[in-house]
């Protein structure tokens, strides 16, 4: 079996497990999605969706946010750490989103790592989630787990995208990362992993080798 095909069988198994591929995220607006996410770095997405009701309920969308005093952003973000500079930069978006953009997010990689503190990774789940082209979210879990499975061999995340962008079918590769986030917080722990209940393991490098 190829390395591609492995990551097609791969990509089938974790749909029995995860048939419901969503981002753990919660966000009414593409521009919400965009705060969240970039709150997500360094913070866990449980974290993040206690933080964001009073954030967008204060904020609801660009037009707010791109008014907001710092201060009062990093009051309301407080405890998801790196609040300064967090606060600073979801300012600074939400100015660039109204008066650069017109409201409307950037739809490439390109356009959307123009914006203060947004990186590959936020991109990636902008441009997958809201606009539905194939994009790869290298976060913690799939750079963990795809090296553990033996698709990838970095622990760049850049390195790891463009890896995966190699072998996943374009049209799996939003779901497949969804999916490898959901199965490392069930299963694949990191330091722990329940390596017998894994769905997986007849397709992982790391489940043959601790085998021998």
């Amino acid at each position: 079996m190829t390395k591609k095909e492995r990551a097609k069988k791969i990509c089938d198994l974790l749909k029995t497990d995860y048939p419901e591929a969503i981002c753990q995220l919660n966000a009414d607006t593409p521009f919400q999605l965009l705060v969240a996410t970039r709150l997500s770095a360094q913070c866990t997405d449980a974290r993040v969706n206690l933080i964001t009701p009073d954030l967008f309920k204060k904020y609801p969308s660009e037009n707010e946010l791109a008014e907001a005093e710092i201060e009062d952003v990093e009051g309301l973000i407080h405890s998801c750490g790196f609040y300064r500079a967090k606060a600073k930069d979801l300012v600074g978006m939400a100015r660039d989103v109204r008066d650069i953009y017109k409201g409307v997010l950037p739809d490439t990689i390109e356009e959307l790592t123009k914006l203060p503190g947004v990186g590959r990774k936020t991109a990636n789940l902008i441009v997958g989630d809201v606009y539905k082209k194939p994009a790869v979210v290298a976060d913690t879990h799939v750079i963990r787990i795809t090296n553990l499975l033996g698709l990838t061999d970095s622990k760049d995340p850049k390195n790891v995208e463009m890896q995966l962008k190699k072998l996943l079918p374009p049209e799996e590769s939003n779901d497949f990362c969804h999916r490898i986030v959901l199965h490392g917080r069930a299963v694949c722990i990191a330091r722990r992993p329940k390596c017998e209940q894994c769905c997986l393991k007849e397709a992982c490098k790391h489940y043959f080798s601790k085998s021998k």
